[in-house]
């Protein structure tokens, strides 16, 4: 396939997410919440996550932003349903890579988010297409500090009073 081709059919991709994104509607419980801005191009996005123990059960992505933005939440949304936080952590963390110029790994099937690797050619447009990815990985942390806090008995109705 030539590389026009190629172009046309990642943009196809792109629009595609942007005109009906995945991801947009209402969870039935909401078990993490992370949202993120990105101030340069007004993008805003709010992620929210249902979990079955540490599996992301579904996933809502709510915000409104540029094609790119908004095709890169959409593409999340499809992804990391029915992964671990773990493994969502992973991808975000290896799109943020290539993202920044590296190899997409050999082995890593990166579906539609192939298509936003060609936005690496447009600096200013790399932070909108990473904004979905980083708060993703905020939310992860924030669902380690959690599980931490169970873990260690500092849950709500705890004996310290900290609940």
């Amino acid at each position: 396939m030539s590389t026009s081709m190629l172009d046309q059919l990642y943009r196809e991709v792109i629009l595609d997410h942007h005109r009906h994104p995945r991801g947009r509607h209402e969870l039935e419980r909401i078990d993490i919440e992370e949202s993120g801005l990105n101030p340069s191009c007004g993008d805003e996005v709010t992620l929210q996550f249902e979990l079955d123990g540490d599996i992301i059960k579904d996933v809502a992505v709510i915000g409104r932003g540029c094609a790119v933005s908004t095709a890169s939440g959409s593409m999340l949304a499809e992804l990391v349903k029915g992964k671990t936080i773990e493994d969502a952590r992973k991808i975000a963390e290896i799109f943020k890579r290539i993202m920044h110029g590296d190899d997409p790994p050999s082995e890593m099937d990166l579906g539609d988010l192939e298509a936003l690797t060609g936005v690496r050619q447009f600096p200013v447009r790399v932070k909108c297409a990473l904004l979905p990815w980083v708060t993703l990985l905020r939310a992860a942390v924030d669902a380690s500090e959690k599980r931490a806090k169970v873990a260690g008995g500092e849950g709500e109705g705890s004996a310290n009073g900290d609940g």
